[in-house]
């Protein structure tokens, strides 16, 4: 239950409103790092600060089925971890890959790829580290905060997290296409909503719809479909999807 003054009488939806809205209300400012030019909420302080409104919330890291690892590898894309939190019966999912500190996706393997050298006007090699179990864990726990943002709690803080801005790496661009275009993440300044400001629509499926279209292969959906059977089940919308997206990766093969 929502540990919130809720209104007598109040309905389902109506209670899980009222909580995001306390959720996204709260000013993280003081709880918020800033580590390679990004913005970071800590994890401990964000679960501490979520159960302060569902008491009884609680999250699951998702595990690859045939492997029993608590992430997901393509060796031609990368690594991927999944997170659910479930709050008053409500079960929002999440996912993100595993990045180095210049925003690039980690493999098993060290890879090379190229940026720009602005002030030299060539292209210059770069090395991204084979991932440990050390990013993996920093992954999964920055995953499960950015699951936390699907209830309200600090989404104010990735609000624009995709706008145009430098790059983490020390010289140039990943954008190896065009050099003269910068479109990496850049950490916005944070400034907590307005008290009165309205708490935006929340798709309860948002994290499950892209995990679908982020799947490689007819396996992988497979896998996912299996993890989520019961609620894929009991909704037609997220049932089409799955289909939808199988007959895309057949058509593709």
């Amino acid at each position: 239950m929502c540990k919130i003054q809720i209104p007598e009488g109040a309905t389902l939806d109506e209670r899980r409103s009222i909580c995001f809205d306390a959720l996204y209300k709260m000013n993280l400012n003081d709880k918020v790092e800033k580590k390679d030019n990004l913005t970071y909420l800590s994890w401990s302080e964000a679960w501490k600060a979520f159960k302060e409104v569902y008491p009884s919330a609680t999250y699951r890291v998702i595990s690859n089925p045939d492997t029993k690892l608590p992430y997901f590898v393509d060796p031609n894309v990368g690594i991927m971890v999944f997170t659910e939190v479930t709050a008053d019966d409500l079960t929002q999912s999440m996912f993100l890959p595993v990045l180095n500190t210049s925003m690039k996706a980690m493999r098993l393997q060290p890879y090379n790829y190229q940026v720009w050298d602005k002030k030299n006007n060539r292209y210059v090699e770069r090395t991204c580290e084979a991932a440990t179990m050390f990013d993996v864990n920093k992954a999964i726990m920055r995953c499960l905060v950015k699951n936390l943002a699907m209830f309200g709690l600090g989404l104010y803080i990735y609000q624009g997290e995709d706008i145009p801005s430098d790059s983490s790496d020390d010289i140039a661009t990943n954008n190896v296409a065009d050099p003269k275009k910068n479109t990496t993440r850049r950490a916005k300044t944070i400034t907590a909503p307005a008290p009165q400001q309205p708490a935006p629509p929340v798709d309860r499926f948002a994290g499950i719809k892209n995990a679908i279209n982020a799947t490689p292969d007819t396996d992988a959906l497979l896998d996912l479909y299996l993890q989520h059977q019961n609620e894929v089940e009991g909704n037609p919308e997220i049932k089409a999807l799955f289909t939808e997206r199988k007959h895309q990766l057949k058509q593709a093969a």
